[in-house]
């Protein structure tokens, strides 16, 4: 017998049978969809197709209608104040706009969590916010300035840099390249993998960007119609002839990205890699 055909993945995100609707208007339709742990996991979908709804469902800022969401092993039905903030402490959510206090130099943006939910001391937590802007590629002297003096490439690293402050095993990105130039959106492809390899996270991500999906993404969902139309590999989903599918291959975007075009070299504010 071959041990290792039986092995079943560890799934971190379990969604079964969930619907969703606003009014009368039905966003998810007994949808079912699984996370494997250590994957880059990414959600795609047209307009008004329910991404964001299914990301908002699964970091409990949203309940579906019905259906069960189970998250690292807990069912989100009925959870307590107590068990869902516990919880939230597990995984780390980079939003598409950064999410970051004006009012905060970035340093103090990263150790905000930090600060919140651990009793460790100030030093302690500059030195922890330090290492993790030097995980996601920024220098030092970035952590003294303010959100609105960054660059849209370093603004992104930075809300990554607090998503990873208390050490998540699960990590949410919310469109992670959305609005960059080619150039930094390079660099968030590189950074997605090293967090992945080096640190053993698993990696959920809704993204727009084909370059990202191409070269970051084990496997991809495809949502459209209420429910999830295809979860594989990008070259497993470029064979499928689904309506719901065949958009996101097709054009002069979707055939650039399917070639594999070289990635481009990373710019100096990001260059340095993650320790």
């Amino acid at each position: 017998m071959n041990v290792a055909a039986n092995i079943v993945p560890d799934i971190v995100i379990d969604l079964q049978q969930v619907c969703t609707r606003f009014g009368t208007h039905e966003v998810h339709r007994n949808l079912n969809l699984q996370v494997r742990r250590g994957e880059v996991f990414a959600i795609i979908g047209g307009s008004g197709s329910g991404k964001s709804t299914l990301l908002r469902e699964i970091i409990l800022l949203h309940q579906p209608n019905s259906g069960r969401i189970k998250v690292l092993g807990v069912d989100l039905n009925g959870l307590s104040r107590a068990a869902a903030l516990k919880l939230r402490l597990r995984w780390g959510v980079m939003f598409q706009k950064g999410g970051l206090f004006g009012s905060l130099t970035v340093l103090e943006n990263i150790g905000l969590p930090l600060r919140e939910h651990t009793k460790l001391g100030d030093r302690e937590i500059d030195d922890i916010a330090a290492k993790k802007l030097a995980m996601t590629g920024l220098k030092p002297e970035v952590g003294a300035q303010y959100p609105a003096q960054l660059s849209g490439g370093m603004m992104k690293r930075a809300a990554l840099a607090r998503a990873l402050a208390l050490d998540p095993e699960l990590l949410f990105l919310d469109e992670p390249t959305a609005g960059l130039d080619p150039q930094s959106a390079a660099g968030v492809d590189e950074l997605v993998i090293n967090l992945r390899d080096q640190f053993g996270l698993t990696i959920v991500m809704i993204s727009h960007d084909l370059d990202l999906l191409w070269q970051v993404a084990d496997r991809v969902a495809v949502l459209g119609e209420g429910t999830v139309q295809g979860v594989a590999a990008m070259v497993e989903l470029a064979q499928l002839d689904n309506p719901s599918i065949r958009p996101f291959f097709e054009g002069a975007r979707g055939r650039a990205a399917q070639a594999g075009v070289p990635p481009i070299s990373l710019p100096k504010e990001t260059s340095s890699k993650p320790k």
